[in-house]
């Protein structure tokens, strides 16, 4: 866990330096490419609008000039009559028109304002939308190694949180544009009266540039370093506040450990967070106290001009409004250009994600699965070992699994039999040796036409909060609307008495996430995930103990209908209740990621070895 006082951003373990900042930058196009692709005439109505309403304080500003030096001109002149004469003379029709024409400045910058936020919430919500729809997309290309490993995970949550956060971004340099075209505007006004006044303004804003720029630095790395911390932040909240762990939560009595494990957390956190923002305070304060006092000289000097006749009253409030708001416009600007810097490298994370390339593919002139598939796969000495893992998950795999065969894996926990189904369906390709299928090696083979005719169901299946019909449909999402066709997989899947039993049948939204749901045992979720499987038109099933939370009549059930069903399909089946497992045509024996032996029930058990061993543990638990 990291020391609250400081954080690395970098692969060295350093604080980002200034060209690493600097750097940074180069995301801000890429990053403008995509407002741009989510909506061009958004972004066109944004920045036309920000281009107008740069204009109007300098405007207001000049005519308030003009008001003053008309007041005193007026006052000068001598005795006013009263208000009806003096309108009805016109001596007040200068001073009207520009009270008028700053009134309508003053509404036409506020109703500009109000169209600007109202385009930029537009954008900003398309925009987050649309970056949310690619990091799904883009998740969905990655191999299932990546998402294993804790650093993607680790990004994986940083890029989520970029795209939700990233519009102020965009914000923020279109409101950077708009007050740059405002300092233009301010300083050639100033220049024209004393251009000395721009060096006093910089030279007072550059200290409180550095220090912007230096806290802005260490609030990004204090949160890159924090990354793993605030996703068991996260991990915390889900665990002590859902109806997934409620159950446990109460009979247990964790709250009080999750809370206190949460508050421990959350207080080193905020402890780090308060030093930087304490360190932030003061220095920003005594660094801010410099633009003040630049301020103030400017202001002194404009005063003793304005006494000595050189400047009239109007020029006064001219000028030492414009200083005032160039300063602050300047700070903005300096301030924002840090807090851009800054924000630049959050973006890195976002990119970064999108530069993630997956390693199992299809290659340019891959092929398609063989229809039928005539003569089944074959593992060559296939070795595969889990990244950062010195142990090898499985080795030395060489055995054939036929077309229209249906084989069983048996064997312990760990022996390597979920391992051997995801290197058949691409989920992993081998480290060492290779897969053949109708003597091609598998990655010869179009990656989707592979999963595409495979219907895969594994264990740790996913509990979708959609409704019972889509549950099933989403094993082919082509044909989600096909009603007959997810009936059929029910029916298939033994889900059809257990879908009718439910208030809205097909399309009851089932699960407790949402109010109208209704919630399903193990087993009847179980029913429903094999009924995913029967949706595709798959060569090969496989059934990585979905049936688990079943009894051993229902699973017996299942698996009976699941080979009569089969169709000469090619199958494979994990289960540890060896009344389903002796229904294969042959059974592997898997220990310590090896096939230790093959063969049927009846020659399993005949040869003695571990297949027996924990066949007479089963069978004694039920005598």
């Amino acid at each position: 866990m990291p020391h609250p006082a400081s954080a690395p951003t970098n692969a060295s373990g350093k604080q980002p330096s200034f060209r690493e900042r600097m750097d940074a930058m180069r995301n801000l196009p890429p990053f403008l490419r995509q407002v741009w692709q989510t909506s061009r005439w958004l972004t066109l109505t944004s920045l036309g609008l920000r281009l107008i309403r740069a204009l109007m304080p300098v405007a207001m500003l000049y005519v308030g000039k003009l008001i003053i030096d008309e007041a005193v001109r007026l006052a000068a002149a001598g005795a006013m009559p009263p208000l009806g004469e003096a309108l009805a003379s016109g001596h007040l029709s200068t001073l009207l028109e520009l009270l008028l024409l700053e009134l309508g400045i003053a509404i036409g910058s506020d109703l500009l304002g109000r169209l600007v936020n109202y385009a930029d919430s537009l954008l900003s919500e398309l925009f987050t939308n649309a970056t949310s729809v690619r990091l799904m997309e883009h998740a969905a290309e990655l191999d299932l190694e990546d998402f294993e490993d804790p650093d993607l995970q680790d990004k994986l949550d940083r890029a989520r949180r970029q795209t939700m956060g990233r519009m102020s971004l965009m914000a923020q340099l279109f409101g950077q544009a708009q007050d740059m075209i405002t300092v233009i505007s301010f300083a050639a006004g100033l220049v024209m009266y004393a251009p000395w006044l721009m060096l006093l303004l910089a030279v007072a804003l550059v200290p409180a540039f550095i220090g912007e720029s230096h806290f802005n630095t260490l609030g990004y790395s204090l949160n890159f370093s924090w990354t793993p911390e605030r996703r068991q932040l996260d991990y915390l909240r889900q665990v002590g506040a859902s109806v997934e762990t409620a159950k446990e939560v109460k009979i247990f009595n964790l709250h009080r450990f999750l809370i206190d494990r949460y508050k421990l957390l959350a207080e080193r956190f905020y402890r780090a967070n308060r030093a930087l923002a304490r360190k932030r305070a003061v220095w920003g304060t005594l660094l801010a106290a410099l633009g003040t006092l630049g301020y103030y000289a400017a202001y002194a000097y404009i005063a003793w001009r304005t006494i000595r006749g050189e400047f009239s009253i109007g020029d006064l409030t001219f000028l030492s409004g414009s200083f005032m708001r160039l300063r602050q416009l300047l700070e903005g600007l300096l301030s924002g250009f840090s807090q851009v810097a800054s924000q630049a490298l959050y973006l890195d994370d976002l990119f970064s994600f999108f530069a993630i390339k997956p390693e199992i593919h299809s290659t340019p002139d891959a092929i398609a699965i063989p229809r039928p598939i005539r003569e089944g796969f074959v593992f060559e000495n296939v070795g595969f070992r889990y990244p950062d893992a010195a142990r090898w998950a499985v080795r030395h795999l060489d055995f054939q699994l036929r077309a229209g065969e249906v084989i069983a894996l048996v064997g312990e926990n760990g022996a390597g039999k979920t391992t051997l189904v995801k290197l058949l369906a691409r989920l992993y390709d081998p480290d060492e040796g290779r897969i053949l299928l109708d003597g091609r090696d598998l990655r010869d083979y179009d990656l989707d036409d592979l999963r595409a005719n495979m219907g895969v169901i594994f264990q740790d299946f996913v509990r979708y909060h959609l409704s019972a019909g889509e549950n099933i449909g989403v094993g082919l999402v082509e044909a989600m609307d096909d009603q007959a066709r997810i009936r059929d997989a029910a029916h298939r899947a033994l889900a059809d008495e257990v879908i009718e039993g439910l208030p809205n049948g097909y399309a009851q939204l089932i699960g407790r996430r949402f109010k109208t749901g209704v919630d399903l045992s193990g087993g009847q979720w179980q029913k429903i995930a094999i009924a995913r499987a029967y949706m595709r038109d798959a060569q090969v099933m496989i059934l990585d103990e979905p049936t688990a939370a079943l009894d051993a009549r229902a699973e017996f059930e299942v698996f009976q209908r699941f080979k009569e069903l089969s169709d000469n399909r090619t199958a494979v089946l994990i289960s540890h209740r060896f009344s389903s497992v002796r229904m294969a045509d042959r059974i592997l024996v898997l220990a310590d990621g090896r096939i230790e032996a093959s063969g049927t029930h009846a020659q399993l058990m005949t040869e003695g070895g571990r297949y027996a061993e924990l066949f007479e543990l089963q069978a004694a638990g039920y005598r």
